[in-house]
């Protein structure tokens, strides 16, 4: 068969002649907006209810600042995995990359002596957190070179990746936590903005940016067209690879900065930072709507998975549910919500 191929990004719009987003009518840009994407709103709803009733704390301004403030390290990680999703790969790697991040940085700027950890003292203190975002970066860098240059399958690249980083963090650290952080990572992780965390505003800052540039920019909409079809997309003229690689990066770079964010706030670095939270990631991106398989989802209903994670969590403490079942109601509430986004947006789930 003769003829340009014009690849379909996954929820229909013609991606235009060379996959070009300039060949969209204003229109078409409007449908990535769909009912779907607000299929966890009445979810939250309910959630915010339960929590009334439960306790009469929940809606509390200091209650609900905290809820949020807690969402926003996590809310990164699903950002930067919800665009690599979209692109159809994934990151296992992001959790480690949020504790080791810092860890490394602090270690090339903290002194060798005088402290309970031991650096190397090799650049001056202000350039913690440029070497925090450095590294991360660094590190998505890396797996898209394993990914698209070396071919190496994906997941088990970033598996391998993720357990690399994290034995790299404990040999760094002995297993003991980082309590001597430099004073710009307490700013960011402790400020507040016109009466709310800092970390907040920044994170719906990052969500805005996101999803105005996977909406309005031509980069930003050819992340749908190749994960919805890698080869079609290739074929209109879509450097995939590149564009590919460089979502990658900018994935390992959000979660250094959610490490920042999550150091600040804590005033310290944990041995065990990150442990655990990709799975946290992948189901609030999937509840939120963005398809494992690529091409389809927004970083609207990405960031309302978040927060539904984040209020089950603080409607189970503030009912006094003992923590050892915890982890069986975030698993029966994932369940819950995905059975309700699927009948409330009519589509079949992947």
């Amino acid at each position: 068969m003769t003829g340009t191929v014009r690849p379909l990004a996954a929820d229909g719009i013609d991606s235009g002649p060379k996959g070009s987003p300039a060949g969209e009518r204003p229109l078409d840009r409007l449908k990535l907006i769909r009912w779907s994407d607000f299929s966890l709103v009445p979810v939250i709803l309910v959630l915010m209810l339960i929590g009334f009733i439960v306790s009469p704390v929940f809606l509390t301004s200091e209650n609900l600042i905290s809820v949020v403030q807690q969402s926003s390290e996590l809310s990164l990680l699903v950002l930067g995995q919800a665009l690599i999703l979209i692109c159809g790969r994934m990151d296992l790697s992001l959790e480690s990359t949020i504790g080791i991040a810092p860890v490394v940085a602090m270690w090339l700027v903290l002194p060798s002596e005088g402290g309970r950890f031991a650096g190397l003292g090799l650049l001056p203190t202000w350039s913690a957190i440029p070497l925090c975002l450095l590294v991360g970066l660094a590190i998505g860098a890396v797996n898209g070179f394993l990914m698209l240059k070396l071919r190496v399958n994906g997941f088990i690249a970033t598996l391998g990746m993720l357990t690399m980083l994290r034995g790299l963090h404990i040999g760094i650290t002995e297993g003991k936590s980082i309590t001597d952080v430099p004073e710009s990572f307490r700013y960011l992780g402790k400020s507040e903005w016109l009466g709310a965390p800092a970390a907040v505003w920044i994170c719906l800052a990052l969500f805005a940016v996101g999803g105005a540039a996977l909406a309005w920019l031509r980069h930003g909409r050819s992340l749908y067209a190749i994960g919805g079809n890698p080869e079609a997309a290739r074929a209109a003229g879509i450097r995939v690879d590149r564009v590919t690689w460089i979502v990658l990066a900018i994935g390992g770079l959000l979660a250094a900065f959610a490490g920042i964010l999550y150091t600040g706030h804590y005033g310290s670095v944990a041995a065990t930072q990150g442990n655990g939270w990709i799975f946290q990631v992948f189901a609030a991106a999937v509840i939120g709507g963005i398809s494992l398989k690529g091409g389809r989802g927004t970083l609207f209903g990405a960031l309302t998975g978040v927060l539904t994670l984040q209020l089950v969590v603080n409607v189970m403490t503030l009912g006094g549910v003992p923590a050892l079942w915890n982890q069986f109601l975030n698993g029966a509430i994932i369940i819950v919500a995905l059975v309700i986004s699927r009948f409330a947006s009519g589509e079949k789930q992947d």
